[in-house]
């Protein structure tokens, strides 16, 4: 269970830190011709310029994925506090657990019976950050790739995007961490009301 806490914490820090890289630099999109390089990010130097949808959806996300990344990184950090996995406090530990790790209902305070089968209901937010990262990127990706091309204009995807998935896959890897974690976390609470 500890292991599993630990990946999550530094799979969700890494994840936080190359999203918000991703999201500050201006290196997702290349184009290179005979006498000029250019390259692009997510948010547009003109001024005077309308901002494509996709673009704007994938910022949107993108911001979404950090900020719910940051709060799960933040709730991880609590529950590695050893002052608060005393006996007395386990079920703040658990709620805390249970927000990094999507159990909205169990954070929420609304636990079935001890021992029942029924227990909380799995919910998407531990997945949150991954699943807006990786349909930013979704969006981006298939944006860009049906973008008509210029024969004597090299175009494609740099550092940038690419961190942007590497994040996706960080976040992903952090909240299934959570999840394991707080499902052994509940079952030593079960362990616990039983005996």
């Amino acid at each position: 269970m500890e292991l599993c806490r630990s990946l999550a914490l530094l799979t969700g820090s890494l994840g936080l830190v190359s999203i918000l890289i991703a999201l500050s630099t201006d290196f997702w999109f290349v184009a290179e011709g005979p006498r000029f390089s250019f390259h692009s990010g997510l948010w547009p130097k003109e001024f005077h310029t309308e901002v494509p949808d996709y673009l704007r959806a994938t910022q949107s996300l993108s911001i979404l994925a950090t900020l719910w990344g940051l709060v799960s990184v933040i709730f991880l950090i609590v529950s590695c506090i050893p002052s608060l996995s005393t006996r007395g406090y386990g079920p703040l530990v658990s709620s805390t657990m249970a927000f990094a790790a999507g159990r909205l209902r169990a954070a929420l305070g609304l636990w079935g019976p001890v021992g029942s089968r029924s227990g909380p209901e799995p919910s998407l937010s531990s997945s949150s950050p991954a699943i807006f990262a990786v349909v930013a990127m979704v969006v981006y990706t298939s944006e860009r790739w049906n973008q008509p091309q210029h024969p004597q204009i090299q175009t494609f995807f740099s550092w940038s995007f690419y961190l942007g998935w590497v994040s996706a896959v960080l976040l992903l890897c952090a909240g299934y961490c959570s999840s394991r974690t707080w499902r052994g976390q509940l079952g030593a609470l079960r362990q616990q009301g039983e005996g």
